[in-house]
């Protein structure tokens, strides 16, 4: 299965200073004339099961970014005027009006 490893012997890039919290965080390490290196492989995470939070801080260290963010814009509000965005794409404002009138409503794809 595929995931992340460290590889045993190989230096990792972080400052002698860091080396405890690295082994805190369960990783095998040891200080070599004022480097870190692992003194075995260590598998951090196997793809396709839940992180810890350990798991994290460490893919967080090895600069791994393992998580897709996605956001569905349904609405916005700007320049006073709030667009409600339908399933289709399509968008629709309801514009502030300056009376006490009900609200107006453009269908912004038909300009």
């Amino acid at each position: 299965s595929s995931g992340i490893n460290a590889e045993y012997g190989g230096p990792l890039d972080f400052p002698h200073s860091m080396e405890p919290q690295l082994r805190q965080l369960g990783l095998p390490t040891r200080l070599k004339d004022g480097v870190i290196v692992l003194d075995q492989e260590h598998t951090v995470c196997t793809a396709g099961k839940v992180l810890n939070t350990q798991q994290a801080v460490i893919l967080k260290h090895l600069g791994n970014c393992m998580a897709e963010f996605q956001i569905e814009l349904m609405s916005h509000w700007s320049n006073d005027v709030f667009t409600v965005l339908s399933e289709s794409n399509s968008a629709m404002e309801i514009n502030e009006p300056d009376s006490e009138d009900d609200d107006v409503i453009e269908d912004v794809n038909e300009n």
